[in-house]
């Protein structure tokens, strides 16, 4: 039995950061079912490398964050979809939502009128920059909150100028401190009986990822600045080796430091009072970069890595196409085939950062075709053929018909 077996997760988010909470709860063992749009469903469904699953509403960009679910298209304008999804809130352990703030209120939706007829009830929303203040009701994705947020100011070079980080960084980050909010709000119910709204926004999820530069900043009054590939210490910067290739060093102590110097077959360095001791490195760091920087360029970067790595936390700058090749990747299983229709198509996906000892995360289930679990989800609910149509008839589905496969 998986973690979270027998809890009934109601999704109404969308695009990456909702999906991406939501999925690693569907991974650990909860039912999820996914709210969307009658007729075009999740926006990330229309969005991927591959045309063919863009065309059939399943783009790899909404299979990587959608396994494991179920979907139900209805339409929240209408009062007889607010009723279908008022149903299945009654139902639920988890709301996960990350509409603009005031949205789910307005709806009827929200936690504080979900949770008198259901007050063990858990409810979560993630937005941008919070319910309150000026911001609040600001639309924003990834690369604009890591503008709003200080994260780009931090990025790039002198000459680049500030740059968004390559991967959305913020996005994900902030699924993963959701679905740890509602694991700990679920623990909370356990030992209290009541369930709890919880909010995050994803600029508190930047401000928490850049911690050191918020610390130098407030306590020492030290404003970061735009130093690429350079660390504070340059026995952990990102050096050219001999074959052009880039190998980045992370000699942050004493003892590695003291390891590299040996390694690179400079240890003379280690009696020359400048840079002995590593705390007392930091007015002569462009005269040990400079040296650094002769010496790892006699030889290639994959030379390097393999003298160093065991005592020098030190890697080759890999692409990602090397990088998923590795044998350790290969062997953790973070990213696998979809199981079903997709993964017959050869789609594979990143899964959950983390194995257990018994009954982890598993992948079991390819993502839904829109609204393929409807009329399942409403037999559940109670609705008999006559009653669907009838809901179908009021509007509730947008007047949309949906491929219903019932799986």
């Amino acid at each position: 039995m998986r973690a979270l077996e027998g809890m009934r997760v109601v999704d109404f988010s969308h695009v990456i950061a909702g999906p991406f909470c939501t999925y690693q709860l569907a991974l650990l063992g909860a039912e999820v079912i996914k709210i969307e749009e009658p007729g075009t469903g999740d926006y990330m469904r229309s969005r991927g490398g591959v045309e063919a699953l863009r065309q059939a509403g399943m783009g790899d960009h909404f299979a990587i964050q959608n396994g494991n679910k179920r979907s139900i298209a209805i339409d929240l304008k209408s009062s007889a979809g607010l009723g279908i999804a008022r149903r299945l809130t009654a139902t639920a352990d988890v709301v996960v939502e990350n509409f603009r703030p005031g949205v789910m209120q307005r709806l009827g939706l929200d936690h504080a009128t979900l949770s008198v007829d259901n007050p063990r009830l858990v409810s979560l929303s993630l937005s941008a920059y919070g319910a309150e203040g000026a911001f609040a009701g600001r639309p924003a994705y990834d690369n604009v909150v890591q503008a709003a947020a200080g994260l780009m100011a931090m990025t790039g070079t002198a000459e680049s100028g500030p740059l968004k980080a390559g991967a959305p960084v913020l996005d994900y980050a902030s699924g993963t401190m959701a679905a740890f909010a509602v694991m700990s709000a679920l623990l909370r119910r356990e030992r209290t009986g009541l369930g709890q709204h919880v909010a995050l926004s994803m600029m508190d999820t930047a401000f928490l990822l850049m911690s050191p530069a918020i610390s130098s900043l407030l306590n020492g009054g030290k404003a970061p600045v735009l130093h690429a590939n350079d660390h504070a210490l340059a026995g952990a910067s990102c050096y050219e080796a001999g074959d052009g290739a880039l190998i980045m060093l992370g000699a942050c102590n004493q003892r590695q430091f003291d390891a590299l110097c040996h390694g690179i077959g400079r240890p003379d360095l280690l009696e020359d009072p400048r840079f002995a001791d590593v705390r007392q490195q930091d007015p002569h760091r462009a005269a040990l970069a400079a040296i650094l920087t002769e010496e790892i360029r006699r030889r290639p970067a994959a030379e390097w890595e393999a003298m160093l790595a065991d005592r020098v936390p030190a890697a080759r700058v890999r692409p990602l196409a090397e990088a998923l090749t590795e044998s350790e990747v290969l062997r953790r299983g973070v990213v696998q085939t979809l199981p079903g229709e997709l993964g017959q198509r050869g789609v594979t996906v990143p899964v959950a950062a983390f194995r257990a000892d018994a009954d982890g995360p598993a992948l079991t289930d390819a993502p839904p075709l829109l609204s393929e679990h409807r009329n399942a989800i409403l037999a559940e609910l109670g609705c008999d053929a006559a009653e669907i149509a009838s809901l179908a008839e009021a509007g509730a589905f947008g007047g949309v018909e949906a491929p219903i496969r019932g799986r």
